[in-house]
């Protein structure tokens, strides 16, 4: 039984194909596609999109890009599937490269360097500070510009394979992509193999976000059943296979196409004892020369034919070209889209590359790699320097493996890949002791590599720069005590430190710093310490301080572009402190002039910090709008891929909760992709905020326990202040008064006498005097006279600070002050006649909905336990319908639960969703003296149920049995819709139910 080598046709998948193809006719009316195909190698996947571009180009007269990613062990080859994709397309003119802008077409040539030469030149030198900020960022936006261009005379089907294997770069792309589809008529299909992604793998966070996206659809791929291996045996074979064997193949292959081919192409006779044998077995038919070519392209792979001829192992190109064909024509090697030599199944060139020997394996890496050195310079584009180092590593040749990977980093950084170049320098440093002279190998001594490796990783892991930190200053001061390096590196430890939320360990480096610094150093360095302590100051609302510093500096500053940068870090920090100390005017200037000097320094880093802080003053300031529009402004000309970008989405979901757009806000938060230190816990605290204003506590505290395990040593009252609030807020819901107390102070005790930050002190004093609000309340339900004194003690402590924070007359403050005043009378039981109606009315006026929906609802309370029944069905009914129209569904429950038991009337747009008439204020309570429906005999029974009496003592008391004083019990809960008796004693004396 003849077996032909691969199956002609599609089995089994035709679900999964029209699903692809259904796909791509949606991405070719507006709507773009993520598609996730999964599955384990052979199973299907390289064929299921192969047939998805044949009847894509065919049917649907699609435009279809693939590329796929490539296993390089330790090393990396930035952007290779996108290369592979863009080649062709460079090589054959594509008017959708052609016809792009200029300056898009400069940041692809960084990917296709044969793109920098069509059309004439429209770029600009790369600088500096591309390579620093925001280049990476450019580079995807075009990348994005040049799909949506393609997509516009067809629908575009880009297909990326084995992503399981996508470097860091191409990672960071698709995660830019799956954010930003919107209207281009794209599918973008994705293959990865599930079973090859460990716990740590770096794929599994991006496809955690990726596969919520709204694009997103996944395609799960099983093993074939028996029928379709019957199929496939039918094709393979021509002939109809017994029963037995189809068991025998269904047992063996477990479903896997590619195992079923090999099986099956195996021949007749016993089967190899394991698939590896069945994979060599077709290699091994090869002729000689053929198995000899197939051993080097198992190390080379992909390989065009210039790097093949280039090789040391190769002498003979007739032969080489002999032995390509036989390997071609017997199954084994195919020729891609980019005219390079590839195995036509993973597996067979892993049990390929597995066969060889230790040191024939060796040898071949390193001949590949001189090869490849041999075309350096020329068009390798940015994996070239990434495949060098990789085969030099691969070869055991240490000393060239150091060279090459300090080489290729310089390459990864030059491409915008900083994080590729992060671990290109930690392979250099794992080889440094393990060659001699390293020094003249590398061009850098030890300490610089350190600090070069901390470097790059200060946009992905702060805790590895502070450690790369704290080595080199070690090194640093066991060399040479006076090594002119260490101030400046204790600076850089400095700001590792603030990152990881280290405050008071942050300002003792600083300081250090500083004690340290020769009186000869150099200007510039003087000034980058005191630009340091300024930034520090500012992060910690030290305002004077921040100013004082400014001025200090600003005329120090010298000319040319590095004063220019100086100047726009200055006036970021000055100007958030002067409009946080009432110079508003100056303060916007300088923050305007900061982000003018960042946008024509290029320097994106800091033109988004500008933004940030420009939105932030404004917000504290009480001016959401202008918050808003800065915001904005900031969203459009800041790229997502600009290291620390994600303040810009995280502002605008601050800004969204604080006006009540939640979905909004959980748009934005979207945005932010993967973070570290301090910036994942501003967005972990905007998560938190979110989930606790809809009500979903669970979610809000898993949020919360992230931020706060990161700010146990923070100094900064936006995160500290915040956290805070929002802990005491979830112990208050949770019924824990105790915990909430002790937040609040612990909060005020870590910021208040080292802090000018006004806003957020008066924040955490307003929510301190509604703990002891709650505890005074609690404390008179329960009889507690000496605990209800204290509280009302510590309550007035704590509106004497929120009254300072108003002192200035600022609107946030002013309105914190209004709320915690209300809050002190509910706290002394007093009537809080006004107070609360002030309260919404001052957040009304700020934007704040549901901020005035809780006053309106705290209001509603007091006027009911006063009797002044009309006034709290107005109050309550208007907070309702602002919760839920808000989707505040903590705020929408608490009001239901009173309107229901006070048997309010309120309007019916208002009203509580609830079946039962009478609870929702039909009318039946205007007929009972009592707003509950409660019956004389009832209030009886509460009243005692209110001194604690047990239903036994109730039964003596009013001469029933205590089995009738527990039914009357019951009968009271379920009406005053409460859970124990503690509860009903509770609202009893709260709403003047029973006399106190």
């Amino acid at each position: 039984m003849a077996a032909t080598t691969i199956s002609s046709s599609l089995i089994g998948r035709d679900a999964e194909l029209a699903a692809l193809l259904q796909a791509v006719v949606a991405a070719d009316g507006g709507q773009p596609a993520l598609a996730f195909v999964a599955g384990e190698s052979g199973v299907g996947k390289s064929r299921l999109l192969s047939e998805l571009t044949r009847r894509a180009r065919a049917e649907l007269g699609a435009k279809v890009l693939s590329g796929e990613c490539v296993e390089l062990g330790d090393g990396e080859l930035p952007y290779a599937p996108l290369v592979s994709a863009l080649r062709p397309l460079v090589r054959a003119g594509d008017p959708g490269l052609l016809e792009l802008p200029a300056a898009a077409r400069f940041e692809l040539a960084a990917l296709l360097p044969g793109l920098a030469d069509v059309g004439g030149p429209g770029g600009h030198p790369q600088t500096e500070s591309e390579r620093r900020s925001g280049a990476q960022g450019r580079l995807f936006e075009a990348l994005l510009a040049a799909f949506d261009r393609m997509s516009r005379d067809a629908p575009v089907v880009l297909i990326v394979e084995d992503v399981h294997w996508a470097d860091r770069s191409t990672r960071d792309f698709l995660s830019f992509l799956g954010r930003n589809l919107a209207d281009e008529r794209m599918l973008v299909a994705l293959s990865y193999r599930p079973d090859e992604l460990h716990r740590r793998h770096p794929l599994r966070p991006l496809l955690a976000v990726l596969e919520r996206t709204p694009h997103a659809r996944r395609i799960e791929l099983g093993g074939l059943d028996a029928t379709d291996v019957r199929a496939m045996a039918v094709e393979l074979t021509g002939v109809e296979p017994p029963a037995e064997q189809v068991e025998r193949l269904v047992r063996r292959s477990d479903g896997n196409a590619l195992f079923v081919e090999e099986l099956l192409a195996a021949g007749p006779g016993p089967l190899p004892p394991s698939l590896a044998d069945a994979l060599m077995v077709r290699v091994e038919r090869l002729p000689a020369g053929a198995q000899e070519v197939v051993r080097v392209l198992s190390v080379a792979q992909p390989a065009d034919h210039p790097l093949l001829e280039g090789l040391d192992v190769v002498r003979d190109d007739a032969a080489l070209r002999a032995a390509l064909r036989d390997a071609i024509a017997g199954h084994v090697v195919a020729v891609d889209g980019s005219d390079r030599y590839v195995f036509r199944h993973v597996l067979l060139r892993e049990v390929v590359y597995d066969d060889l020997l230790p040191g024939e394996r060796s040898d071949l890496h390193l001949s590949v790699a001189r090869a490849l050195e041999r075309k350096l310079p020329g068009d390798g584009g940015p994996g070239l320097a990434a495949a060098i180092a990789h085969h030099y590593h691969r070869a055991g040749d240490q000393p060239q493996a150091l060279r090459s990977a300090i080489l290729a980093a310089d390459a990864a950084a030059a491409a915008h890949a900083e994080a590729d170049a992060a671990q290109f320098l930690e392979r250099a440093l794992e080889l440094w002791e393990r060659v001699a002279d390293p020094v003249a190998i590398a061009g850098l001594d030890h300490v610089d590599l350190l600090v070069r490796t901390s470097r790059a990783h200060r946009n992905s892991d702060d805790q590895r720069r502070a450690t790369l930190i704290n080595h080199a200053l070690r090194e640093a001061r066991g060399a040479d005590a006076d090594d002119p390096r260490v101030p400046m590196l204790l600076q850089q430890r400095a700001m590792a430190e603030w990152g990881l939320g280290r405050g008071e360990a942050s300002r003792a480096s600083l300081d250090l710093a500083r004690r340290l610094l020769a009186d000869d150093a150099p200007v510039a360095e003087r000034i980058s310490l005191t630009i340091s302590r300024m930034k520090l100051a500012t992060l910690q609302s030290r305002y004077a301080e921040t100013i004082a510093l400014a001025e200090e500096i600003l005329s120090q500053l010298p000319e040319g572009r590095d004063g220019e940068l100086l100047r726009s870090e200055t006036y970021n920090n000055f100007g958030l402190a002067l409009i946080m100390t009432d110079r508003h005017a100056e303060g916007v200037a300088a923050l305007r002039e900061s982000a003018e000097l960042a946008r024509r320094s290029e320097d994106y880093v800091l033109l988004g910090i500008a933004y940030v802080n420009l939105a932030d003053a404004l917000q504290l300031s009480g001016l959401a709008g202008e918050a808003r529009t800065v915001t904005e402004e900031g969203l459009a000309e800041v790229d997502e891929g600009v290291p620390g970008a994600a303040w810009l989405p995280t502002m605008a979901a601050e800004l969204a909760i604080d006006r009540g757009d939640y979905a909004e806000a959980e748009t934005q938060l979207r945005r932010t992709g993967r973070t570290t230190g301090n910036t994942r816990v501003n967005v972990e605290l905007r998560r938190a905020e979110l989930a606790l204003c809809r009500g979903d506590d669970a979610a809000a505290r898993a949020s919360l326990e992230e931020a706060e395990a990161l700010l146990v040593d923070s100094l900064e009252p936006q995160f500290v202040a915040v956290a805070g609030v929002l802990r005491a807020e979830l112990d208050r819901r949770g019924g824990h008064p105790m915990g909430a107390r002790e937040a609040v102070e612990s909060a005020l005790e870590r910021l208040e006498f080292c802090s000018d930050d006004t806003v957020r002190l008066g924040r955490l004093a307003l929510t301190g005097v509604a703990v002891e609000a709650d505890i005074a309340q609690r404390a008179r339900d329960l009889g507690d006279e000496p605990g209800g004194t204290d509280a009302v003690a510590r309550a007035g402590v704590m509106l004497s600070r929120a009254e300072a924070a108003a002192a200035a007359g600022r609107p946030l403050e002013t309105a914190y002050h209004a709320a915690a005043r209300a809050h002190m009378l509910r706290a002394c039981g007093e009537d809080p006649g006004q107070a609360w109606i002030v309260a919404s009315e001052a957040w009304r006026v700020l934007g704040r909905r549901l901020q005035a929906a809780d006053a309106l609802w705290r209001g509603a309370e007091a006027c009911l336990a006063r009797g002044r029944r009309d006034e709290a069905a107005m109050a309550a009914g208007r907070a309702l319908g602002e919760a839920r129209e808000l989707g505040a569904e903590w705020l929408v429950r608490e009001l239901e639960g009173l309107i229901a038991r006070a048997r309010l009337t309120v309007d019916a747009a208002s009203a509580p969703s609830s079946d039962d008439g009478a609870a929702l204020g039909d009318g039946a309570a205007a007929e009972d003296d009592d707003p509950f429906g409660l019956t004389p005999r009832e209030r009886q029974v509460l009243a005692l149920v209110a001194r604690g009496a047990t239903n036994r003592e109730i039964g003596a008391e009013l001469f029933m049995a205590e089995k009738t004083a527990s039914v009357h019990v019951s009968r009271i809960l379920a009406k005053l819709d409460v859970r124990s008796r503690t509860e009903a004693a509770a609202v009893a004396h709260r709403l003047g139910l029973v006399a106190d």
